[in-house]
């Protein structure tokens, strides 16, 4: 069982980042409510939680470099 007060990247089984925003942005080429790649939205169901974490990296990276709150 996940400790909810974890981080999503450390809880098992990793959550989904999807806020049922979904919009893929032409300029980025992200979902802006979730801020992943058509693709990792496409593989999120079948991926292993050792890639989703890497989504989530990926996701934090993005925050970081779109401003993103």
């Amino acid at each position: 069982m996940s400790d909810p007060h974890l981080p999503p990247e450390q809880q098992t089984p990793v959550p989904s980042p999807c806020i049922s925003l979904c919009k893929m942005s032409p300029e980025t080429g992200l979902c802006e409510g979730c801020l992943r790649t058509i693709d990792e939205i496409c593989a999120w169901s079948t991926a292993d939680d050792d890639a989703k974490r890497a989504v989530w990296a990926a996701i934090r990276r993005r925050e970081d470099q779109l401003g993103f709150d």
